[in-house]
């Protein structure tokens, strides 16, 4: 679909200290800094109103639609700032978000809406169509479905609706914001698959916002820890599966000394990055 000419070591993307303001008065984002190696998979950790959202719409350059803005800091993508960008020129240039609650027009069907993900190619119907039959090779149940009516199909579908849609503009890069809510573990399994699989086979880099830390960190490379607006723990995955603190936190085991409910209540006062 579409293979990145970079390394796998360079950076796709990269997120230099940026800060967020709502409104013009809510701080949101606190010197926020990450980078997304070409053909990786990074992961955006924390709790629900930890800021991986705002992250995201930073990068993609939705906040202005809610009132938001980047007030400090710069974001680039393959060697050019882009934080002045529209969505679509973003999109043009091969990054692509796909948003939290499965986004679909629901009165479309299935294969209408996949096509509304091309609206920003300029390489011809052949080209279009055969990317289209790549995506129902990727999401077989789609194939299938083609001719529904999104709005009707399952949680699962749309959301798989929603990542093809987002691969009929050939991206280099997708942002994918909570990618598990509100679906079965079988499914989210599944979509986790199809993301790894679309990362090593097409080269795809994926950046992902995801509450279901468990899963994040069995996918992703590298993984960056949220809260209250700003990064709090930083590190390769399989150093994060294993840090402590994490494991209480965000993964639900508790280590010696940490299992009772009330050590938990507390645990802001036992945070190394709160201390």
């Amino acid at each position: 679909m579409n293979q990145t000419a970079q390394t796998p070591d360079t950076p796709i993307l990269s997120v230099n200290n940026i800060e967020v303001i709502y409104d013009r008065v809510i701080l949101v984002l606190k010197g926020v800094s990450l980078t997304v190696p070409a053909g990786g998979i990074t992961a955006i950790l924390g709790a629900n109103g930890a800021g991986k959202t705002t992250t995201l719409k930073a990068i993609s350059n939705l906040l202005r639609a809610e009132r938001g803005e980047v007030t400090k800091g710069t974001i680039v993508f393959e060697d050019a700032e882009v934080q002045s960008l529209s969505p679509d020129n973003l999109v043009r240039r091969g990054c692509i978000q796909v948003m939290e609650g499965r986004h679909c027009f629901g009165h479309l069907s299935v294969e209408d809406n996949l096509m509304t993900g091309a609206y920003t190619r300029r390489d011809g119907k052949a080209a279009i169509t055969r990317d289209l039959e790549l995506v129902y090779d990727y999401f077989p149940r789609l194939k299938v479905r083609r001719s529904s009516q999104a709005g009707y199909t399952s949680g699962g579908e749309q959301q798989m609706t929603a990542i093809g849609r987002a691969l009929m503009s050939k991206p280099k890069m997708i942002l994918l914001d909570e990618p598990s809510m509100g679906l079965a573990p079988q499914l989210v399994e599944e979509i986790f698959e199809i993301v790894r699989k679309l990362n090593e086979e097409q080269g795809v880099s994926f950046l992902l916002a995801e509450q279901n830390t468990n899963v994040a960190l069995r996918y992703a490379k590298y993984g960056y820890i949220l809260e209250s607006g700003r990064v709090v723990l930083d590190g390769e995955a399989s150093a994060l599966r294993e840090n402590e603190d994490v494991k209480e936190f965000y993964l639900g085991v508790a280590g010696e000394g940490r299992k009772s409910f009330k050590d938990v209540k507390h645990y802001k006062r036992r945070k190394r990055w709160l201390a």
